[in-house]
């Protein structure tokens, strides 16, 4: 399956929607909420349910029409209608306003999350889904869940393993300096860019921000942000910033990053003109994709750990993709809701983006299996302070969440803008502890 590049933007800054805006313009909703129950028997649901999603690809090639028919098979009485948003939160965000926003709906950034209550129907108690997902407490308000997520995903690198092992590296760098190094040998040993920053397209710059967690391995990591500063000695932001810096300033980054194009990062990377991307396990099947397209070995898409143990292993963080909910003002919250369960649980939608499934009990996808294999651990970060992330992100405008910041950063590196890094990184941190305080009182 083809995803496309706004797609990808989509799941690329996910983990930052799922944190959740804060600042609603909505009005409509009730705030004593709803329940969407799951269906006791299947053939007795019926209604006329419109979904909406990202996912124009994919309702424009008939996937999407293909999942439905198979829904249909356990629930005849059902008629799914797609929706795709290409500007997803842009139209959402209007549709809020108002009790028309589809009967199933993937939850927007701009909803504070604990006005889920008014604009979505809960699926069920934290403690019983809990038992069955991954990712609850993402969309929990109040001990009840309001949103389930068909995929996790997971931060990493996207990188061309012909291209490493022709430059002589076949092992993980496991510290940002090895890192380096590496990707020296590839500048020196192979005709490879060894990094790519896909500048110009913004949001992919906007994933260094999920290192969090992954270098200490801490599950604590929203919360620490909440709490502390998020650029302190040592912190994990600080050293994933500190590396990308790094990266830049050596020159093993693309020449101009102003020009850099995603769309064809991706036939490059697979060809073997770029070796790395900082990305997430979302991008590796539009880069096999594009291997496949450009005649070369799918198989040389390869996805690594971020360059940092503890306790002798890698750490990896996984979250939710968009979460899907039911509207509240839905006539057909039972049908909304059976199609949530379907999706989620016997769609393959996982299978087919080589996903992470959200349950519990699921085996990893083929292409992880070389975490498997080394023994990365895979934390979920706790979300409880998630809000409160976003409040003080949003206030300080830093914005951890968007593109701009690290902009500057890679500036900084190039020689474009003038200063420090250290001067940089303690100018983000005072803004933050700033406004935290200011959000504290």
């Amino acid at each position: 399956m083809h995803v496309n590049r706004r797609t990808a933007q989509v799941l690329a800054t996910v983990a930052g929607a799922a944190l959740l805006l804060p600042g609603c313009t909505g009005t409509s909703g009730s705030t004593k909420g709803a329940d969407a129950k799951a269906p006791d028997d299947p053939s007795q649901v019926s209604g006329d349910i419109t979904v909406l999603t990202v996912r124009t690809d994919l309702v424009q090639d008939g996937t999407m029409k293909k999942y439905a028919a198979e829904f249909n098979k356990t629930y005849p009485k059902v008629k799914v209608k797609f929706q795709a948003l290409t500007n997803y939160e842009a139209e959402i965000k209007i549709r809020m306003n108002t009790d028309d926003y589809g009967d199933v709906l993937l939850i927007p950034a701009i909803i504070k999350k604990n006005d889920y209550p008014k604009f979505f129907a809960s699926l069920g108690t934290t403690a019983e889904r809990s038992k069955k997902y991954r990712f609850t407490d993402f969309t929990a308000v109040d001990g009840k869940v309001y949103g389930q997520s068909p995929v996790g995903v997971m931060p990493g690198f996207v990188y061309n393993k012909r291209v490493w092992k022709e430059a002589g590296v076949t092992e993980w760098p496991t510290t940002p300096a090895e890192f380096l190094t590496d990707l020296k040998a590839i500048k020196a040993k192979t005709d490879a860019i060894p990094y790519y920053t896909n500048f110009a397209a913004q949001w992919p710059l906007t994933s260094w921000t999920y290192v969090d967690g992954a270098v200490h391995c801490d599950p604590r990591a929203t919360t620490k942000l909440a709490e502390g500063d998020p650029w302190a000695e040592g912190s994990d932001l600080r050293v994933g910033d500190t590396l990308l810096y790094d990266i830049v300033k050596q020159g093993l980054a693309e020449k101009d990053p102003t020009t850099s194009n995603w769309e064809e990062s991706k036939p490059r990377t697979a060809k073997g003109e770029i070796a790395t991307q900082w990305l997430g396990t979302w991008a590796i099947i539009q880069f096999q994709d594009a291997a496949k397209k450009a005649g070369v070995n799918p198989d040389d898409i390869g996805f690594m750990p971020f360059p940092a143990q503890t306790g002798g292993a890698f750490c990896a963080t996984v979250g939710p993709d968009y979460n899907q909910a039911v509207n509240v003002h839905s006539p057909h919250k039972e049908a909304a809701r059976a199609w949530i369960d379907w999706f989620t649980d016997k769609s393959g939608y996982d299978k087919d983006n080589l996903a992470i499934s959200p349950l519990k009990d699921a085996a990893m996808p083929e292409v992880l299996k070389p975490y498997e294999a080394a023994g990365v651990k895979l934390i979920e970060l706790d979300d409880t302070a998630g809000a409160k992330v976003k409040l003080i992100d949003d206030e300080s405008e830093v914005g951890i969440y968007k593109p701009d910041y690290r902009q500057d950063l890679v500036d900084l590196a190039r020689g474009a803008r003038k200063g420090s890094l250290d001067d940089f990184l303690g100018g983000l941190g005072k803004k933050w502890t700033g406004t935290q305080a200011n959000v504290d009182h």
